[in-house]
């Protein structure tokens, strides 16, 4: 998400504030809440794995964090911002609730609370280099502008690349919004395991977001088909299928592009966003057909100057289903969301994920690991409720004394969730139930 160049600039320059002036009433800030003393830390036997692991992939020279931190040298420099940011965990930028809810997820980049206080005692510590014989050897990062199902995933090359048409981004200016259609060529039908989008390496500060949107022939006329190939944005990893389902790829298909774009102060010429396919082999047949979709349309959306707001949307389906998949979108009001179940037949209201440290930044995916996706059925509700602040109080708000409606422009507010579902037949359902309660009988033992 993205606010106006001048304010995204101010806040990414937060980043760079001279160390002396922000280590005053800064470091002290998690300290109260560390009561357990550690040992010595050092950052090359204690920090620098973590920072290997989930902060260098974005915070090395040419890529999208605002300093590098490869070196002792670099870390030392912005010690007690680095403390701030992850005790607040605002960084690394995945902002999902770690006390409720499914928490095993597919690449999840949040730091775990031990490694979170290994780097505050570190700051705390004096931010001590210790060693160099145990500095771990340099990671070997991929190019900023390659795919990372890729490079992180073991995906290797995508067997199919379908790029937007090019459009320039002025240097100033409003909301942009470009939707060519691009044929896709595909010689047969095939089955999609895997999809990611990228944008260019200048075009990743323009772009919004990216819907791309399956359209197919049809006695003659182009229609658009239910749900997305998915949802670009900033952080967003793409599209995982389970193993054991596939979202149908026919031929002859188009690709509707929905880039919403703003200008950040420096002109992108002739910019091409890309959209990536891993597919399965020719004769594949899945277990499942997945899709994803928009389900559970919130309600109408006004916020008055200085007011909150909270709303909520509901889904049933006449079978059962898996849900792989949470991506809640929102923009610069919005501040936390959540996605439960009802079960009518007891009651239950089943708490799936919580995201109440919203931030209009990033915009990720959360891919639950098969074996505790929900399984939700036939009958059950689906009930997305969302939570909006426009005071100042949040520090995201650019004007808190206007109205706020539901709209496609930055300004404006959206209240919905990309939600990846596999549907299953009654048999399928039983089965995967059953393979929970008894992991031996899913493994094939007896």
């Amino acid at each position: 998400m993205r606010e106006k160049g001048s304010d995204s600039r101010k806040r990414m320059a937060a980043w760079t504030i001279i160390p002396g002036l922000v280590a005053v009433g800064l470091v002290s800030l998690h300290g109260q809440a560390l009561s357990q003393e550690m040992g010595d830390v050092t950052f090359t036997r204690d920090v620098a794995p973590i920072l290997q692991q989930n902060c260098q992939l974005c915070h090395r020279e040419g890529s999208i964090g605002p300093m590098s931190l490869i070196t002792y040298e670099q870390a030392k420099t912005y010690a007690p911002l680095i403390k701030l940011k992850v005790t607040t965990q605002e960084m690394p930028p995945y902002h999902y609730d770690t006390d409720v809810g499914i928490q095993a997820l597919k690449s999840d980049k949040r730091l775990s609370a031990a490694e979170i206080e290994t780097i505050a005692q570190w700051v705390d510590q004096g931010a001590v280099e210790g060693d160099l014989a145990d500095m771990p050897p340099p990671r070997n990062f991929p190019d900023l502008g390659d795919w990372r199902l890729k490079t992180e995933y073991d995906y290797g090359e995508p067997d199919l690349v379908v790029k937007s048409q090019p459009i320039t981004v002025p240097a100033e200016g409003q909301d942009l919004w470009w939707e060519p259609l691009v044929p896709i060529d595909l010689p047969s039908d095939r089955y999609i395991r895997a999809i990611e989008v990228k944008p260019s390496r200048d075009g990743y500060k323009v772009v919004h977001h990216a819907n791309t949107t399956l359209n197919v022939m049809e006695g003659g006329e182009l229609k658009p088909m239910r749900g997305r190939f998915t949802e670009y944005a900033l952080g967003k990893l793409g599209e995982i299928v389970p193993s054991d389902a596939a979202r149908l790829l026919p031929v002859g298909s188009y690709v509707r592009w929905s880039i919403h774009l703003y200008p950040m102060g420096e002109e992108v010429v002739d910019d091409q966003m890309e959209l990536a396919f891993w597919l399965y082999p020719e004769g594949y047949e899945p277990e499942f057909e997945q899709d994803l979709a928009n389900y559970a349309l919130q309600g109408d959306l006004d916020i008055a100057p200085h007011g909150t707001a909270m709303t909520q949307g509901f889904h049933t389906w006449d079978h059962p289903v898996r849900i792989d998949s949470f991506q809640p979108h929102g923009h610069l009001r919005l501040v936390a969301k959540s996605l439960e179940i009802l079960h009518p037949e007891t009651g239950e209201r089943e708490m799936v994920s919580m995201v109440s440290n919203w931030n209009p930044h990033w915009h990720l995916s959360h891919i639950y690991e098969e074996d505790v996706a929900p399984l939700v059925p036939a009958g059950a509700v689906m009930i997305l409720t969302a939570w909006y602040d426009n005071t100042e109080n949040n520090i995201y708000n650019p004007d808190p004394d206007v109205w706020v409606a539901r709209g496609g422009r930055t300004a404006d507010e959206m209240s919905h969730a990309w939600i990846a579902v596999s549907h299953l037949d009654d048999e399928g359902y039983d089965r995967l139930k059953a393979a929970r309660q008894d992991p031996v009988a899913q493994d094939g033992g007896g």
